[in-house]
């Protein structure tokens, strides 16, 4: 069986002002011909189905036409998980509905793993469904105390679960998966506090042949080569403009054999980042290099100042959504910040207050003001330990 394994849609995600949802429908346009030339006949869709709890009508309406033509027109089966941008309400809205045209949609942990299994002329594949959970919301189906702790909760789940690992089991999962000591690669476009309690460990999911993974945008293998991340269909920050953005589509015949193809997307737009003097930037020897569509940082390099530098670009890179001026003089300012930077690091949390105290009274702390504070930082430094 062929299945194809997204993640991170963020459907309606505006990037600098800048609405992508008609690149967006472009690109799910794309997939679907991946799908029709690769004979697909399943796709996973691991999480943050939409950029935001309350999705724009273009995004939903955008996920419905796509749905539509993976369900109604081709026929495959759909399996969708929550993640942590996703209302799990408002997406699990219809979903009974759905499960008719062959549509699974997971939005909650609810005790026990959702499992839908298919069969194929290699026999029964088990599709297992955890949507984005943190502890405290899950911690009403087990008698420990999982203190807070998001590794001790997924395993937990994991543990209650009783797979069969003579049949072929896939999980689709939305969290910050590691391997050991081992981290993804992260992007600016993720909005996340991870590290620490919110690991992860993929040894969790070692009963499952293929974890398709959503959270984080960079596409990439976590610990084994099939334990995914799919990543982002499209570039969601600049730390993103080397990136090649693909799709996996997973081939799982017999039990062990599993063959991972990645096909690469190409978008309406690219992102990119141009960099030199202003009158550098806009001669034709450079924008005919690129296509002037495409979405733009631009860093000018002149040490003059430049008058409407922005209104210049844009007239030859009308998607320009960032501008950044960096010659001797910024530099040296970035110097400068950095330096205040590691001389606020050596001062302790009394010394920074005061400071800042400072600033906003004219004033110096008094004795007693001081011996207020430092009560108040010691019960804070004990209620964290």
């Amino acid at each position: 069986m062929k299945i194809l394994h997204l993640a991170d849609l963020h459907l309606g995600k505006i990037l600098q002002e800048q609405s992508l949802i008609e690149d967006q429908k472009y690109m799910l346009n794309e997939i679907i011909n991946i799908i029709k030339d690769e004979n697909v006949e399943a796709v996973l869709i691991s999480g943050d189905i939409y950029d935001r709890s309350i999705p724009s009508v273009e995004a939903v309406n955008l996920l419905d036409e796509f749905l539509k033509k993976l369900a109604k027109e081709l026929k495959l089966k759909v399996f969708i998980i929550a993640g942590n941008h996703d209302s799990k309400e408002r997406l699990n809205f219809g979903s009974k509905m759905f499960e008719d045209d062959g549509i699974y949609i997971e939005t909650k942990y609810k005790g026990n793993l959702r499992k839908i299994s298919l069969n194929d002329e290699f026999g029964k594949l088990n599709i297992f469904m955890l949507p984005f959970i943190k502890p405290i919301e899950v911690k009403q189906f087990f008698d420990e105390d999982l203190e807070n702790n998001y590794n001790t909760a997924i395993s937990k789940i994991i543990g209650k679960e009783k797979i069969d690992t003579n049949e072929r089991n896939i999980i689709l999962v939305h969290q910050f998966i590691t391997a050991g000591t081992n981290e993804p690669e992260r992007t600016e476009s993720e909005v996340l506090t991870l590290g620490g309690m919110e690991n992860v460990d993929v040894s969790n999911f070692n009963n499952f042949d293929y974890v398709a993974i959503g959270h984080v945008h960079r596409a990439q293998r976590i610990g084994r080569d099939t334990a995914r991340y799919a990543g982002t269909m499209l570039k969601y920050s600049f730390s993103e403009v080397n990136d090649n953005k693909s799709v996996p589509i997973i081939d799982i015949k017999e039990k062990g054999n599993i063959n991972i193809k990645l096909i690469p997307l190409k978008p309406l737009r690219d992102m990119r980042e141009i960099k030199g003097p202003l009158e550098k930037l806009l001669s034709k020897e450079i924008y005919e290099q690129g296509n002037t569509e495409d979405y733009i940082k631009a860093i000018i390099t002149n040490e003059e100042p430049v008058y409407d530098a922005i209104g210049k670009i844009r007239r030859v890179y009308p998607n320009t959504l960032k501008l950044e001026i960096k010659n001797s003089k910024t530099i040296n300012d970035i110097k400068i910040q950095n330096m205040n930077l590691e001389n606020l690091k050596k001062k302790s949390e009394l010394e920074l207050f005061a400071d800042f105290y400072k600033s906003q009274n004219a004033v110096e702390l008094d004795e007693k003001q001081i011996s207020i504070m430092q009560k108040i930082i010691e019960e804070a430094k004990n209620e964290t330990d």
